[in-house]
């Protein structure tokens, strides 16, 4: 990949030194970012760190962003040197959501000589906008989002589109859009209800637009894990990513599929797509050598798979 390289979780610096100077090192091969509202790091081996980087706007989602999340995942779902993706936000909140002053003029005036040509433009613009956070679920790495403070509007969409979510005591949530007069249209509405299994609890989220506290979101299942700090959540978040980094990419890449291809599907129709994919993945060797580990009593950490 041709990102660039940014020392990660400063707060940590003494737990993270070598790594921060193996990070340094990288960096001058690429002194120049390639997104103005992501800093892409790579935090441990086979680990990428994307970090939503408009702190002075608290984040908010503006017009490059839209298209930056779309490169950087394409990216990232090539790379063979990553395993999984941990996704955070800069500065004092994760995400105010969609900057409606840099964004307005996309959705308030569409281009078009009639309305069919005018509404045919406002859903090629909308169905681009969905793919921001459509692009995360489809990458086969697994998505680990750490959320601190506010996560607003567009962040409920990007966070519903992750696999495993994380959350700071201080953090809240909020479906946003009936405030501003419109329904959410990027993704909070078809995998919110699938995430936390309520609909009722849905509908009153969406329909009311109130806060949901990080309490609320665990004990809903929004979240898995609840931490007091930024700090300890990004340092869990780093050794949950190095877990999952150390097991066979054929295997984690694959559950993963699976389980977002399961979660469409019935039972019949997960069961028969599962043993059409199988029937080649067991076919590799990553088999033999974590069954070797686990005789022999060694970690996964311990076994080295080839890359995927």
């Amino acid at each position: 990949m041709t990102f660039f390289i940014r020392p990660a979780f400063k707060k940590n610096q003494r737990l993270w030194l070598p790594t921060l100077n193996y990070l340094r090192a990288m960096s001058s091969e690429s002194p120049l970012s390639p997104f103005s509202t992501l800093v892409i790091s790579r935090p441990a081996n086979a680990i990428t760190h994307v970090e939503l980087h408009r702190p002075e706007k608290r984040n908010a989602m503006n017009r490059a962003f839209w298209s930056e999340m779309v490169d950087c995942f394409n990216q990232i779902a090539s790379d063979s040197e990553c395993r999984v993706v941990i996704v955070s936000g800069a500065g004092k909140i994760f995400t105010a959501g969609i900057d409606l002053m840099d964004m307005a003029s996309d959705v308030l005036q569409p281009e078009g000589d009639d309305i069919a040509r005018t509404s045919w433009n406002l859903r090629r613009i909308i169905s681009k906008y969905q793919e921001t956070f459509s692009v995360i679920e489809k990458c086969p790495k697994p998505v680990v989002v750490a959320v601190h403070g506010a996560c607003v509007g567009g962040g409920v969409d990007l966070i519903t589109a992750c696999d495993i979510r994380l959350c700071t005591q201080d953090a809240w949530f909020q479906v946003k859009e009936v405030d501003i007069g419109l329904a959410a249209d990027v993704g909070t509405l078809q995998r919110l209800p699938k995430v936390i299994g309520s609909r009722s609890l849905v509908n009153e989220l969406a329909l009311t637009a109130r806060k949901m506290y990080s309490d609320e979101a665990k004990n809903c299942g929004l979240v898995s894990r609840l931490f007091p700090d930024k700090e300890s959540m990004m340092a869990a978040a780093l050794e949950l990513a190095g877990e999952i980094a150390a097991r066979s990419p054929v295997a984690v890449q694959g559950t993963k599929v699976n389980l977002i291809y399961s979660r469409d599907h019935s039972v019949a129709e997960g069961l028969d797509y599962m043993a059409t994919w199988n029937m080649s993945m067991l076919q590799t060797q990553d088999v033999m050598k974590s069954a070797q580990a686990a005789m022999k009593k060694k970690s996964p950490k311990e076994v080295a798979f080839s890359k995927l």
